[in-house]
C-alpha cells in the first residue's frame, strides 16, 4: 500500500463513529469496514450513545414498547436542532485517525439528535480538526437535510469532506413509513401491517455491497491502491 498521508510506515487508521438505534448504520459501517481492514487498515468503532434522561429509557430498548409516542417525543427537540446528553467511548479520544467514517441515521427528515449532540461539542472538534470524513447516511425517504447536517456541523469542527454515500429503504413514502412503524414495535420483518401489504425495511444486501464498492474506492483515493 503506497503511504500517501505522511504516516511514516503505521497502517492507516480508520474510525467508524456512528449512532444506531436499529442497527442500520452500524451495519452499513461495518461493511465499510471490512473492505478496510482487507487493505491493511486499522479499524475501530466509536457508538455514541444517547445518556439524555428526557429520551435514553425510550430509546435504550427496542423493539419500542408505545411506537408512535416514543418517535413522537423527539420530533420538537429534532425540529429545533436540539442537543442532548451523549456518551462515546475511549476510541474518540485515543485515537489519531487518518480516516473518521460517520453513520447517520435520519430523524424526522434530518440528523438524529444523538448524533448532532456529538457533532457539536468540544469532543468532536479534538477528533476532527483536520482530519478527512465521509458520511454515510441511512433513511427511509428524506436524506439530504440529514447529509448536509452532517457534512457542515463536522466541517464546522474543522473536519474535511471527502465523500458521502446514501440508501434508502424500498417503498414509497407512505408504504415505508407503515414498514418502519411495524419493524420497530415488533423487531419483525413483516408482509403485512394495518391490513396492507407493506415492503421491507432497512438496509438491503445489495445496499451493503454498494458500501463495500464504495469503500474500495474511497481507500485507493485516500490511501493508495491496495
Amino acid at each position: 500500500m503506497t503511504d500517501t498521508t505522511g504516516r511514516g510506515e503505521r497502517p492507516p487508521r480508520v474510525l467508524l463513529l456512528y449512532y444506531s438505534y436499529t442497527g442500520q448504520s452500524l451495519r452499513v459501517l461495518e461493511a465499510a469496514g471490512e473492505v478496510f481492514r482487507e487493505r491493511g487498515c486499522e479499524v475501530s468503532r466509536a457508538e455514541i450513545e444517547f445518556t439524555d434522561q428526557r429520551y435514553a429509557e425510550k430509546f435504550s430498548r427496542f423493539p419500542m414498547r408505545r411506537v408512535w409516542p416514543d418517535m413522537l417525543s423527539v420530533l420538537p427537540a429534532q425540529k429545533r436542532g436540539a442537543t442532548g446528553e451523549v456518551r462515546t467511548p475511549d476510541t474518540v479520544r485515543n485515537g489519531d485517525y487518518d480516516l473518521i467514517c460517520i453513520g447517520s441515521p435520519t430523524w424526522w427528515q434530518t440528523v438524529s439528535m444523538p448524533l448532532r449532540s456529538f457533532l457539536m461539542s468540544d469532543e468532536a472538534r479534538k477528533l476532527l480538526f483536520g482530519k478527512p470524513f465521509a458520511v454515510f447516511v441511512v433513511c427511509r425517504q428524506f436524506w439530504r437535510e440529514n447529509l448536509e447536517a452532517v457534512r457542515e456541523l463536522a466541517g464546522q469542527q474543522g473536519g474535511r469532506y471527502v465523500d458521502e454515500i446514501h440508501f434508502t429503504y424500498p417503498g414509497d413514502p407512505i408504504r415505508s413509513m407503515l414498514s418502519l412503524t411495524s419493524y420497530l414495535g415488533s423487531g419483525e420483518y413483516r408482509q403485512k401491517y394495518l391490513g396492507l401489504r407493506i415492503p421491507p425495511t432497512n438496509v438491503q444486501s445489495e445496499q451493503l455491497e454498494q458500501t463495500r464498492t464504495f469503500a474500495a474506492r474511497l481507500a485507493d483515493r485516500l490511501f493508495g491502491k491496495g
